[in-house]
């Protein structure tokens, strides 16, 4: 039998281009934060997870402490090693520990498949081999105006995108509207376009965007309040023709559920390096799959190939890509590319991830 021998994570840092800012938040830096799971045989899996690099001492502190948990186990075993990791009384329901959880359960699952010799969405169950893909992009910069707006989104669709996210929320409504029409006129009528919040709203401004902004065919409009406003967001959903999307934010089934319940949403965006992992990803999907409600996961695409390949109503692919990201195509010897809108599942066994530890090395702090 195959036994867990050691487990251990790793933080990088490095700065963007310039500053970019959503409806609430401005981000100066990006990164990447692994998990490293290690077998006797010499198969290693690994995880990645989300906004570690900020806070390195903590989560590896919180790794040490799950990791007592798993050693010397059988790595197969992913149901039983997320429950003794997801101790609610203990390390708490949401938050930087359920961050850290997501990281080792998939590095578990990508060691799983790799000792299984199939790429994760196969052994996941492997629905398609390709996915409908976005760019997500459309943040505000200092010295972006419509003009250069616009140019970004012509941009993404020479690249092969047929769908294209831009943030609102951080100016006046009708200043917004007015970016949205300046995208919609640059990328044509064909192209989809979707628009996010990022919970800058109250339930009635974004009723008031919604509303004048329809016209503009959106495709989406992204996490209008604030992620617990089930009953704000339910009556956006209400109010609007445009399908609104939401759960970046939210955490295990437990909170997908919640969303579904109160009727909250028409599109669940669980982000499994967020949530608790492809274990709880998982049960996500098949909860939204009862509830005939499509997934259109939030984050890193490496990871949510995979599982938008592996699952009958994955809708979509979020896409990030050099304009928002200056490593863009360096972190990993294998990248993604869109073709004709869409992205191939990787055919190597496990989640096909190699860490290009070269152009990684100045950037790592922890």
């Amino acid at each position: 039998m195959t036994k867990i021998t050691n487990i251990w994570g790793e933080s990088y840092r490095w700065p963007r281009h310039k500053p970019i800012t959503n409806g609430l938040y401005t981000y100066t830096h990006t990164g990447l934060n692994v998990v490293i799971v290690e077998t006797d045989d010499g198969v290693t899996g690994v995880g990645l997870g989300s906004g570690m690099q900020n806070t390195p001492e903590v989560n590896l502190a919180v790794l040490e402490h799950l990791k007592e948990a798993l050693i010397g186990k059988d790595p197969l075993d992913t149901e039983r090693h997320w429950h003794e990791m997801w101790r609610p009384k203990i390390v708490g329901r949401r938050g930087i520990t359920t961050r850290v959880i997501s990281g080792v359960d998939i590095a578990l699952w990508d060691l799983k498949a790799k000792l299984a010799n199939m790429p994760l969405y196969k052994l996941l169950g492997a629905f398609s081999n390709s996915v409908d893909t976005y760019i997500a992009g459309g943040y505000y910069e200092d010295g972006k105006g419509l003009k250069e707006l616009a140019r970004e989104m012509e941009d993404n669709v020479k690249l092969g995108a047929t769908a294209v996210k831009m943030k609102i929320g951080a100016v006046p409504i009708n200043e917004d509207v007015e970016r949205v029409r300046v995208v919609r006129d640059a990328v044509g009528p064909d192209v989809r376009i979707m628009v996010d919040a990022n919970n800058a709203y109250r339930h009635y401004e974004a009723i008031t965007f919604a509303r004048k902004a329809e016209k503009y065919d959106l495709f989406w409009f992204e996490e209008p309040v604030e992620p617990d406003d089930y009953i704000g967001q339910s009556e956006i959903t209400r109010a609007t023709s445009v399908p609104v999307a939401a759960g970046e934010n939210e955490y295990t089934r437990y909170g997908f559920r919640d969303m579904i319940n109160h009727r909250a949403v028409d599109i669940l965006q669980p982000d499994a390096l967020v949530l608790g992992g492809v274990s709880e990803f998982m049960k996500v999907a098949a909860l939204a799959q009862a509830n005939d409600l499509d997934i259109a996961p939030h984050g890193s695409q490496y990871v949510h190939i995979h599982l938008v390949a592996a699952i009958p109503n994955g809708l979509i692919l979020e896409y990030y890509r050099d304009s928002v990201d200056p490593m863009h195509g360096k972190v990993f010897q294998e990248g993604l590319e869109i073709r004709d809108g869409r992205v191939c599942a990787p055919d190597r066994p496990g989640l096909g991830l190699e860490l290009n530890r070269e152009a990684l090395a100045e950037y790592r702090v922890a």
